[in-house]
């Protein structure tokens, strides 16, 4: 059964194109020099741009005026076609493309693929813009790759403006209504440079991540520290910390079983007076990242084995015994700042050993946070420093969908390949079901009665 062009849709283009016209279109797409030249300004691809919205436009015009072009029931319609106004140059995906408009007598016709004093097609080229912004390239180097690859000349405010259509998702994002309950929060944090009063400095990036009542994570927001007028940098202040546990309730969170986070100064007041019976817990990887800083890399290996035996103690006792063990030791005594790292967070570190291995696991196993802060950094890297704090906000989160779409599609990739691992979990972070979750869900139903529905 032969295919028409009326289940065009379903046909690929190759199938609706004679070779005499690809051959012509494939002639017309080389330059003086004899190379193939499908983007940019009057390319081949431009070519075809130009006739599709132009095609387009005439159906919009045929749409406004209820008849088609030639039709008789148009006569004395108290409106028809009046011919084509001026060319204009629109920035599309492929590069510039001059078109032209068709008008009607009465001046209503108002185009929506091209609107009126429109510069660009959005979709394509905006989608781009945006793409490129995610992955971490600053404006001037987007401008610089549009001009390069395409063609295409933007203005730095064009560009700002196309990124900035995505401030209302990230506001209804950063507002979105939360579960009432979650078993464990992480907090992490990654530092960037933002002009504040006017003055560019390192500011902390908060990002939290929770483990719902499903063993599902999700990542609740992302927060920056305001720099008061009076000071000259930002402060993780109890204040700024009370403004992040307001925000969750306002979210309709009720209650957090454990925060799991590395010793932020003001945190553990905040949430307490927000989140009264929530467990305050130091991050493991983190205090151990804290405890190796000092040693010297070819001792680190030994240390850390050594300190292993602290975190995996059965028991608070037992790890206070292993310490004081390792402390005696002769890299003990040539590393004491390992060891008062742990003597340091000791009352926040030990409610590590109320539960057995599931629940622990879930508190210690930050991978999935630790790759996609990483992932984060690399992004940020290369911005300099961001204007705004609101600028930092909508480059993370564009960056985290843009991470986690990634990941899902090597997956879905390597699935279509038979690779054996390729029924992983597909994202980082977002969504991902914690391993062991039934194990470690039926502990904390029993550490914390009433509390985990």
């Amino acid at each position: 059964m032969g295919r028409t062009l009326e289940s065009g849709r379903d046909v690929p283009i190759r199938d609706l194109l004679s070779d005499e016209v690809l051959d012509l279109l494939l002639e017309r797409s080389k330059d003086e020099a004899g190379q193939l030249r499908l983007t940019g300004e009057d390319s081949m691809l431009g070519q075809l741009v130009k006739a599709v919205l132009e095609r387009a436009l005439e159906g919009e015009l045929t749409a406004h005026l209820g008849y088609d072009k030639h039709d008789v029931s148009g006569n004395n319609s108290g409106n028809s076609r009046n011919g084509w106004g001026k060319g204009k140059t629109v920035q599309t995906g492929v590069g510039p493309v001059r078109i032209v408009v068709p008008r009607d007598r009465a001046g209503s016709f108002e185009p929506v693929l091209v609107p009126k004093r429109a510069g660009r097609i959005a979709g394509g080229l905006d989608d781009m813009i945006i793409s490129l912004y995610a992955h971490g390239m600053s404006v001037r180097d987007i401008l610089h790759h549009l001009k390069q690859v395409y063609g295409t000349d933007l203005s730095h405010e064009q560009i700002s403006r196309i990124t900035d259509q995505v401030m209302e998702e990230v506001k209804c994002w950063q507002a979105r209504p939360l579960d009432p309950t979650y078993a464990v929060v992480f907090l992490d944090a990654i530092v960037v440079k933002v002009r504040d009063n006017n003055v560019v400095q390192n500011k902390p990036a908060y990002i939290c991540v929770g483990v719902d009542t499903d063993g599902e994570k999700h990542v609740l927001g992302i927060w920056l520290a305001r720099t008061p007028l009076e000071s000259a940098t930002a402060g993780e202040s109890a204040r700024f910390w009370a403004s992040v546990m307001a925000d969750l309730r306002n979210r309709g969170v009720r209650d957090i079983l454990i925060a799991c986070c590395d010793g932020l100064k003001g945190f553990e007041d905040a949430i307490n007076a927000a989140f009264p019976a929530t467990v305050v817990q130091t991050c493991v990887v983190h205090l151990i990242r804290n405890a190796l800083r000092p040693v010297a890399r070819r001792d680190a290996g030994a240390v850390a084995k050594e300190l292993k035996k602290v975190y995996t103690a059965v028991d608070a006792d037992a790890a206070l015994e292993a310490l004081a063990t390792f402390a005696d030791t002769d890299l003990g005594r040539k590393y004491p700042q390992a060891v008062r790292a742990f003597e340091d967070a000791w009352d926040r570190f030990t409610p590590y050993f109320a539960f057995t291995g599931p629940v622990r696991k879930l508190l210690y196993t930050t991978n999935g946070i630790e790759s996609l802060n990483y992932q984060l950094r690399k992004v940020t890297k290369a911005r300099g420093h961001f204007p705004t704090d609101d600028a930092v906000v909508k480059l993370l989160w564009l960056a985290i969908i843009n991470i986690e779409d990634k990941r899902a599609r090597e997956r879905a990739a390597k699935r279509d390949n038979g690779d054996k691992h390729a029924f992983q979990p597909t994202r980082l972070v977002e969504g991902q079901r914690v391993a062991g979750w039934r194990e470690a869900l039926n502990e904390l139903a029993i550490a914390y009665p009433g509390r985990i529905r």
